[in-house]
């Protein structure tokens, strides 16, 4: 039975990560998975937004799910940032009434409202209720693969809201993981932050963070790193280039997405999957993803 979704892919991913777009919409293609593309999307107004004026946050959002609902839809995001923002409004405007109220009221003015009937799902939830689906489809195995799983903040946290975040979803990708025959080791940091959200005031402590985070993989045996936000795949994928310890010893590793692993495992077309847009060289793990 095919599952339709409004996919909100919000700003990051369209202008720098194709491969993650396009690895997931072929993924999905593969599961029977219908991505309507979102029609009028706006910004999710991010947790920076909700920082500086938390009614603007609600009304972006809040505009977001409305627009959503007024077709019908669920929605489905692969960004990390955009699920926490889109849930997070979505949590608010259950539990508020004055809140609810002078959003609608905002919404009213476009012809639309919120009617709390939307869900708001990331991609990997997603993926989890396929999981049988996808054992089935795995024909290249990745025996002997060691991921380095980094769910990123926003997958999980803030833990406090109720029916916010799912406290199980990192062991859960974990398993999506291993349906592969990769192991998803387990490392220290694995649930820190990758430093990533410090980029903009500090570049020299999300940097530190981020060497902290690749010692980490690294004692771990991790093979590469292996994430489903695009705001960590920045640091694991771009900031890391040239990285090294205090020995001088390089501390970049392979840096993948959720659904790369996935969809080279279930043979996919590797076109599709963007490694080629993959920053840190693939060299050391392409025996294994067989791409060579």
């Amino acid at each position: 039975m095919t599952q339709s979704y409004e996919v909100f892919l919000g700003c990051s991913i369209p202008n720098r990560f194709n491969n993650y777009e396009s690895s997931m919409r072929a993924v999905a293609e593969a599961l029977d998975i219908e991505l309507l593309d979102f029609d009028g999307a706006s910004c999710c107004g991010t947790v920076v937004l909700k920082s500086i004026d938390e009614t603007s946050w609600l009304a972006l959002s809040g505009r977001n799910i409305a627009l959503a609902g007024s077709r019908g839809h669920d929605i489905v995001t692969p960004c990390n940032g955009c699920f926490s923002s889109l849930k997070d409004v979505d949590h608010v405007l259950h539990s508020h009434e004055e809140h609810r109220r002078q959003v609608n009221a905002t919404l009213k003015k476009l012809g639309l409202e919120f009617s709390g009937d939307v869900k708001i799902r990331h991609f990997v939830e997603v993926l989890y209720d396929l999981k049988d689906q996808i054992e089935d489809k795995i024909v290249h195995r990745l025996d002997g693969l060691k991921i380095a799983f980094h769910p990123g903040c926003h997958l999980i946290r803030p833990s406090p809201v109720a029916e916010f975040d799912d406290p199980e979803l990192p062991r859960k990708v974990d398993e999506l993981l291993e349906l592969t025959g990769a192991q998803s080791v387990p490392w220290g940091l694995k649930l820190r932050c990758c430093g990533s959200p410090l980029l903009i005031s500090s570049e020299e402590v999300a940097t530190s963070i981020l060497k902290e985070k690749m010692e980490s993989a690294r004692e771990a045996g991790a093979d590469c790193v292996v994430t489903n936000c695009p705001a960590c795949h920045t640091q694991f994928d771009v900031q890391v280039l040239g990285m090294k310890d205090d020995e001088g010893v390089s501390l970049e590793l392979p840096a993948l997405f959720v659904t790369q692993i996935l969809g080279v495992a279930m043979g996919l077309d590797r076109e599709r999957l963007g490694f080629d847009l993959n920053r840190v060289s693939l060299a050391p793990v392409a025996e294994k993803l067989g791409l060579q």
